[in-house]
């Protein structure tokens, strides 16, 4: 059986608390705002809630890229990385697609990062995926 260099197992315990920080203060976003306003607004919400928790937290972090241990001039760019561990990247959309989750795959394998979260603001319902590199606990 062929497995995949990365897993959503919501039972993976890699960074579990400071995952259940995150998502609490980005589900707080949500009960406040909402669905409906653009990226931007969430990303800005976020970042007072990250301080309001006392979350450490980096925004709009440049990723660097290696091809063949050369850096590329392409980058980038994680929308928030917390506890100097953890890939945030934020969406407003209708609903994820797989090339969302691919997004926050190729930020971990640009990083020694181990966990991503995905989290998707756009919906009327608050979603958040958890993205691991399989192997890693």
């Amino acid at each position: 059986m062929q497995t995949n260099a990365f897993d959503t197992s919501f039972n993976d315990i890699l960074f579990k608390d400071e995952s259940y920080k995150i998502i609490g203060a980005c589900m707080a976003v949500h009960n406040e705002l909402g669905n409906g306003f653009l990226e931007a607004v969430y990303q800005e919400a976020l970042e007072i809630e990250f301080k309001l928790r006392k979350i450490p937290y980096e925004r709009e972090v440049e990723l660097e890229i290696f091809y063949k241990d050369q850096i590329l001039e392409k980058k980038y760019q994680a929308d928030f990385i917390c506890f100097n561990e953890i890939i945030i990247e934020l969406k407003a959309l209708s609903a994820l697609e797989s090339s969302h989750k691919s997004q926050v795959i190729n930020y971990l394998k640009a990083t020694d990062m181990q966990l991503g979260l995905l989290v998707n603001f756009g919906q009327a319902s608050f979603v958040s995926q958890r993205i691991i590199k399989k192997g890693v606990i």
